[in-house]
């Protein structure tokens, strides 16, 4: 057998099994992937947006006895003011000025009147970070629960509602 023939003979077998093997795949059903189960909502990190949402939805349901504002700057509670903390135990008293404090993620108003902060926080924030401690010191000085939760814990729906009323109570 000629060479030229020889390889011809093989050129048409390798195509033919090419046709073969195309048929097989696209006639084959294609395994699917394992549904994933629906993971818990702790288990996964939520944005900031969707904590508050997930903590307006509990405060407004939860306490309708109060009227809630949200993302309220510290001086809208307490005023223009400057007071002296001692913030930090390595250092001494020092003046803090309310502005620059985080704002309160929600206020629990009856009548006007704050009744309790809410503050969501990230971290160490709530002990460690200037404008949390100022805001904290604030509404302490005003004698206002301040109620913190941090978003990097599962934060369960009973968990938040039960601490929220004993700040309240």
């Amino acid at each position: 057998m000629d060479l030229g023939k020889l390889f011809s003979k093989v050129v048409k077998t390798v195509k033919e099994n090419i046709e073969t093997e195309q048929r097989q795949t696209t006639t084959a059903p294609k395994p699917q992937p394992a549904p994933k189960a629906a993971e818990p909502a702790f288990e996964r990190e939520r944005t900031a947006s969707e904590w508050v949402t997930f903590f307006r939805e509990i405060l407004t349901s939860e306490f309708p006895e109060y009227s809630l504002k949200e993302n309220v700057a510290v001086t809208n509670v307490v005023g223009f003011a400057t007071d002296e903390f001692k913030l930090y135990k390595s250092r001494p008293q020092q003046a803090y000025k309310a502005e620059w404090g985080q704002p309160y993620t929600f206020v629990l108003e009856q009548a006007g009147t704050p009744q309790g902060v809410v503050m969501l926080g990230k971290g160490h924030s709530h002990d460690s970070n200037v404008k949390y401690l100022i805001s904290r010191m604030y509404a302490k000085k005003l004698g206002i629960p301040y109620i913190n939760f941090y978003t990097q814990m599962p934060n369960e729906r009973d968990y938040v509602i039960g601490r929220i009323r004993k700040f309240l109570n």
